[in-house]
Parts: C-alpha cells; structure tokens; sequence
C-alpha cells in the first residue's frame, strides 16, 4: 500500500495490472478491503487503484480533520490528479457513491462510466443505529472499548444477507478498534449531512456517461426503490437487482458482482473483447 500526504492527511491506495483504469470507492464503515478480491480479479484486462477515504482503513484518522462527503470528493479530485488519470472507469458502493458524485457533478471530474452498487447517494439514507450514533457520538465514542467492539460488530454484521464469516467480520471491524479507531467511526457518522444527497439528487438529470445501478434484493440499510429511484434520475442509465443480497453485496454475492463489474467494464471499454456487443 502506498500513500499520498494530501492537507494533512494520508491517503492510502494501491494499483495493479494493466489496461484501461478502474478506480473503487468504498463507503462506510468500510474501506477498500471489500474491493480487494474483485480489483484482483480485473487486473489482468485493467488498471487498478483503490484508496480508502481519509478517517477509514489505513487511512490517517486525525480527530481535527473533517471527513464529510464534501473533503472526501475533493481528495478523490486530488487523488486522481496525483494518478495522472483522466476518464477512468469508477465502481463505488455505499457512500462510494455520493463521493463519486459529487467529485463529477460538483467539481467536474470527467469518468468513462460509473457503476454503483448498493450506493448512498440520495436521501433518505442511514439504518436506525446510524441515526443513533448521529445524534450522540460524543456519549458513544466514550463507551468501554468492549463495548464498542459488539457494537461494531453487531452493526456490520446487520448489513450482510447472510451471515458473515467471522474472518471477514473481524477484518472488516479492526479499523474502527484502539484509541485512533474508536472515535474515527463515531467521527465519520457525526459528519454525516444529507445535503449532499440532496445537491446529487438535484444534479443528476446532468450525467452524461454510461451509468448500471447494482442492488442487493434483500438491501435492509437503503431499499431497493432508493435505488431504482436513483437510475430512473440519470439519463440512460440502467438498474439490475441482485438476488439473495444485502448492503453487503461483496460478501452476499461475490459471484454475481463479479459477473456483473466484467460485464460492464468489458462493455463500457473500447478495444477490449467484447466490446462489439455494445
């Protein structure tokens, strides 16, 4: 992993493989782990980077830094402009997707296509215990760290169909453990401000690039109809639901995600094979 001092903050990313460039955004309260395995499996045909936000993964997680959707579109900006990318491909998942949106309807950031996945992106969005956390993250973040833990735990657990596998819970809970984790997750909801999606949704009739809307069936933290909602505000793009899958779609329906980004990725870029069933 490789990093990028940008204001401050330390950004972490990597990049493997050859061929047209794909960039991953994760959400929250995740990081760019939930990406690895598909990156990886793309690698051969594209050039791949993720990153994770600052405040999340091995990302630096500074209580004076603000980590809105607003700071996170403008490090995107500036990590693109670091990468010497123009036009590159973007897959985003859950607040992935507000990110990627703003940095394109807001600053500007020109995308070949744009795939979303189980995205926050428009209002309403956010499960009762985020709501929670909202409204008391000072009282939260001073819980006993044991606490915290199950609390965690418990949290991201709830976002998965099925029942997740205690590697991947652990893995996906130990950024947010220890003194710098545990206020950095309170943190990063408390910043939380649906204006954004607002300013998306108001926006969207603006996108002109191919844009598919992937979501999870069984989606308990933003329903489907968000999601169809979502795609019928863009001009052309397309929505395909995904049985048997949560807000977790990575870990729900490994299979078919992967299906679904080779499809796309092999349609929406010239010269690769396949190309011609456009």
């Amino acid at each position: 992993m490789e990093t990028f001092d940008w204001r401050g903050r330390r950004i972490a990313w990597s990049r493997a493989g050859s061929g047209p460039a794909v960039v991953f955004c994760h959400g929250t309260p995740w990081s760019s782990w939930l990406w690895q395995p598909f990156a990886e499996a793309l690698s051969d045909d594209f050039t791949v980077y993720l990153w994770d936000m600052p405040g999340y993964g091995r990302s630096s997680k500074e209580a004076d830094h603000a980590v809105d959707f607003g700071v996170q579109a403008e490090a995107f900006q500036a990590l693109l402009t670091h990468w010497g990318l123009d036009r590159p491909h973007v897959v985003a998942h859950d607040y992935g997707g507000a990110v990627s949106l703003r940095a394109h309807l807001v600053h500007g950031l020109p995308y070949a296509s744009l795939l979303m996945a189980d995205v926050v992106a428009i209002p309403p969005s956010g499960s009762p215990f985020f709501r929670l956390v909202k409204e008391h993250p000072d009282v939260l973040a001073q819980v006993p760290p044991y606490i915290h833990e199950a609390l965690v735990r418990a949290y991201i657990g709830n976002a998965g169909f099925r029942q997740l596998r205690e590697a991947d819970l652990t893995a996906l809970t130990a950024p947010w453990l220890g003194e710098a984790g545990q206020p950095a997750f309170y943190r990063q909801i408390a910043a939380y401000d649906e204006s954004f999606l607002v300013e998306n949704e108001d926006r969207l009739g603006r996108i002109d690039l191919p844009v598919r809307v992937l979501w999870g069936v069984e989606d308990t933290w933003i329903p489907q109809a968000t999601g169809e909602r979502l795609a019928a505000g863009i001009p052309g793009a397309t929505f395909t639901p995904v049985p048997d899958a949560g807000h977790l779609i990575q870990l729900d329906a490994p299979v078919a995600l992967a299906t679904e980004l080779r499809s796309w990725l092999t349609r929406v870029s010239p010269g690769l094979p396949g190309d011609a069933e456009r």
